[in-house]
């Protein structure tokens, strides 16, 4: 396998990206800008690819991401804090975002070579973002077979898909990566919030894979009561 992965720079890619690099698999990481609040995980998947000596591809599609608006991730609204299970979190979806960079990831794909593209999205991604779920990947893959019909074969990739976050920090642990060398915070302030979803959602998947945390954070505690919260909600 010649994978081309796209990689944010956040720990659920980079960890995907030091598994394949483990199994000789990973060929090319490419990132996107769309547009984003921050660039910060743009420049921790450049670190990841320099690291994994494996080419690195910056995608420029902030034209693109500029008429999808009315996310936390590309407007000037403000990032709600919580746990990916509360429903406020959907302020945080950018519409066809992983769509149209996997359509994107598939073309370069063929161009260049590579007859695997990979994703690291993943169970807990489903209540909130609907092209992370296990149905969009499959359809997707279908779809692009039908696209380079006779041009390139190119499989999707999504190990991930079905499982929770906790994997992906016991993966992490596996693979040795440099958890602290990732960014998740949508905040991009200068260290992780530890109050939006993604950093919620990171702290405590660490904590349930028994796993060092050495990422500092504004609020470490906050994690806790995000988590409660939901608990205390669920039926």
């Amino acid at each position: 396998m010649n994978a081309l992965l796209i990689c944010s720079g956040g720990f659920d890619s980079v960890t995907l990206a030091y598994r394949l690099a483990a199994e000789q698999s990973l060929g090319t990481l490419l990132t996107f800008d769309y547009g984003q609040r921050h660039r910060k995980e743009i420049d921790a998947a450049r670190l990841a690819a320099e690291r994994l000596a494996v080419p690195h591809l910056i995608m420029d599609i902030g034209h693109i991401g500029r008429q999808l608006s009315g996310s936390a991730l590309t407007d000037d609204i403000a990032v709600p804090h919580g746990h990916y299970s509360e429903e406020n979190m959907k302020v945080t979806v950018v519409p066809n975002r992983n769509a149209i960079m996997l359509t994107i990831a598939f073309g370069v794909a063929a161009a260049r070579g590579h007859d695997t593209v990979a994703l690291a999205v993943h169970g807990g991604d489903h209540f909130i973002y609907p092209d992370c779920r296990p149905d969009f990947i499959r359809l997707f893959s279908e779809m692009q077979t039908k696209a380079l019909d006779g041009v390139a074969e190119v499989a999707l990739l999504a190990p991930y898909v079905t499982t929770d976050k906790t994997e992906i920090a016991r993966d992490a642990a596996r693979y040795a990566v440099p958890v602290g060398d990732t960014w998740s915070c949508y905040e991009g302030g200068e260290l992780h919030c530890g109050r939006c979803g993604t950093c919620v959602e990171r702290i405590e998947a660490m904590a349930l894979a028994g796993m060092a945390d050495p990422t500092p954070y504004q609020d470490k505690q906050y994690w806790q009561e995000a988590v409660a919260r939901v608990k205390s909600c669920t039926p």
